[in-house]
């Protein structure tokens, strides 16, 4: 094993740089964790480390409570617009998160508390803007016109955070934080939503469904670039792809899923899906086909009735543990079925 004595040793003598042996450790380090045992061809997962990252997201809830309540009542005497105190709280939270976020992310890389920040941040940054530049306490709730603004600024300070700390689950919620403000922006121009289901169906009146379609299309695009820029995932990149997908996959299947549904086109629905598995295989990403189905199976529980949803959820959960059993095999399969102008090369290579 190369230690870092060694390393210091090559720059010393001029075989390596600086910089060649500082990216050398960045990425042994972020091969450790969740991807040191890996076995070949599986998909790297990690959500914490120890109950040590445990035991400190535990603590960040609670600062986060006791920030609010000792806040409240140390400006609660001075301060009586909602405006001013919510502007007080989020731009000092902001500042103080940011703080704990570089000792726990940037110097510590833990895992389970830059989630934890990474959702605090975004929360403070929402609440802060939303409450600070929209009229929504003293106006009745449907009116939305002036919404999509703040919400944009809490989303582009979220980028801005993970610009500045690479924390993979934040370009999840950025996508998130995306879609509100477009569906947001539709309904404030006077889009309405008569049920859940027009924000799906590409029947129905409201640009809600195309919207989700095209951000859906937009946000696998941009998680198939962080994969593709690291076809052996061994850096975070991956890991941004990884969340990524796990929100372009429901974006997706809700709309054609449910168009198709709703249209009584059945035979092209299971072709569909069948093309989704096909994708998710080529991709190497179970994290796509996990969020696709677990949509599918939402549907067939919520819509479906009785034998024709069990019978459903059955048929799913025998094609889930099928995959799960021979993966690698029936990715290799599909892998030497494709056609040459295909990428392989910038796409996890077969362990078969």
């Amino acid at each position: 094993m190369i230690e870092k004595d060694d390393l210091r040793a090559a720059v010393g003598s001029g075989l390596l740089t600086e910089k060649q042996a500082a990216d050398l450790i960045s990425l042994s380090d972020s091969r450790r964790g969740a991807r040191e045992n890996l076995s070949p061809g599986d998909e790297p997962f990690e959500l914490f480390k120890g109950f040590n990252e445990i035991f400190i997201v535990v603590g960040l809830t609670i600062l986060a409570f006791g920030w609010f309540g000792v806040v409240g009542l140390a400006l609660g005497d001075r301060i009586v617009d909602l405006k001013q105190y919510a502007a007080v709280v989020a731009l000092t939270g902001a500042g103080v998160l940011w703080l704990l976020s570089e000792y726990f992310v940037r110097k510590r890389r833990m895992i389970a508390p830059a989630i934890a920040l990474s959702i605090m941040f975004a929360g403070n940054a929402a609440f802060g803007f939303l409450t600070q530049m929209t009229h929504l306490f003293m106006i009745p709730q449907s009116d939305f016109s002036s919404v999509p603004l703040p919400l944009l600024l809490a989303t582009l300070s979220l980028l801005i955070y993970w610009w500045r700390f690479r924390v993979p689950f934040a370009m999840a919620m950025i996508a998130v934080g995306l879609f509100s403000v477009a569906i947001v922006f539709a309904a404030s121009r006077g889009g309405q939503v008569e049920e859940i289901g027009d924000l799906f169906l590409l029947s129905a009146g409201g640009p809600f469904a195309w919207i989700t379609l095209v951000l859906g299309t937009l946000v696998f695009a941009v998680a198939m670039f962080f994969d593709m820029s690291d076809p052996h995932r061994v850096t975070r990149r991956s890991a941004n792809g990884f969340w990524l997908h796990v929100v372009a996959a429901p974006a997706l299947v809700n709309t054609i899923a449910l168009s198709l549904l709703d249209s009584d086109r059945d035979g092209i629905l299971l072709g569909v899906l069948m093309l989704f598995a096909i994708v998710a295989i080529i991709i190497d990403r179970r994290s796509f086909l996990m969020a696709a189905i677990g949509y599918i199976v939402a549907i067939a529980i919520t819509l479906l009735d009785g034998d024709g949803a069990a019978m459903t959820v059955l048929i799913l959960g025998v094609v889930l543990l099928l995959l799960g059993a021979f993966w690698e095999r029936i990715r290799a399969w599909i892998l030497r079925l494709l056609p040459g102008f295909i990428p392989l090369h910038r796409l996890p290579p077969s362990q078969v």
